[in-house]
């Protein structure tokens, strides 16, 4: 916390403030288990910036704004890089079928499954998720503000995020863990997915274009 201006307590409650619920429970659960450290607070952060874009974008009373949903998106939109994961497609797919079952096993309509099915199954898929519903948009730039996107959008309240939430080398563990997804089969990392194109920079490079990008972005590793 160091260096951090200091907050009235009613302010940190409002930045950091989380929904909850058994569905934040029980998706929070399934991340912890699945994720490394690192990658569970770079999820948590995505949920953060993502309502502050939201707050941005003057939809947080639109209809379709669904805090708890948009919450289990993101936390959970890298179970495709965990032990539960089986390493036969490709793992935003394989992430959006496990967050699919902690859904169904709560009991949530099956609208809220495939609403959060589809936001993280194309997570990483650029200008489909903006024509797609407010979830699927919503998770897609809160994760990708997280790598730097948009960056300015959030300035005020980065620090403070970041303290309660730090990178921990994130893009490092995260790539590791999506590259060793992809080894797992062929059809878990099938040409043009972001898992094929990771693999052949590592060997090319020694290292990503994602991670030199967030390594030389504005949040650092």
């Amino acid at each position: 916390m160091t260096g951090i201006p200091a907050l009235s307590e009613g302010l940190q409650n409002e930045v950091l403030a989380l929904p909850a619920g058994p569905l934040v429970e029980a998706s929070l659960a399934a991340a912890r288990a699945a994720t490394h450290p690192s990658v569970l607070n770079h999820c948590i952060r995505g949920f953060y910036w993502a309502r502050l874009f939201a707050a941005h974008k003057g939809v947080l009373n639109d209809a379709d704004y669904d805090e708890e949903l948009l919450f289990a998106a993101h936390v959970m939109h890298d179970l495709g890089t965990g032990p539960d994961a089986p390493g036969r497609l490709r793992f935003e797919m394989e992430g959006a079928d496990l967050a699919a079952t902690v859904l169904t096993d709560l009991g949530a309509p099956a609208r809220d499954v495939d609403r959060v099915w589809e936001a993280i199954a194309l997570h990483t898929t650029p200008q489909i998720p903006e024509r797609m519903g407010l979830l699927t948009y919503l998770t897609y730039e809160g994760i990708w503000i997280d790598f730097g996107k948009h960056f300015d959008l959030v300035a005020k309240e980065q620090r403070q995020i970041h303290a309660a939430y730090p990178r921990l080398e994130m893009v490092r563990h995260l790539t590791d863990e999506v590259l060793a997804h992809g080894a797992r089969s062929e059809t878990a990392a099938p040409p043009y997915a972001i898992a094929y194109h990771l693999a052949r920079e590592r060997e090319a490079d020694g290292v990503t274009v994602m991670e030199r990008g967030v390594a030389n972005g504005p949040w650092g590793e």
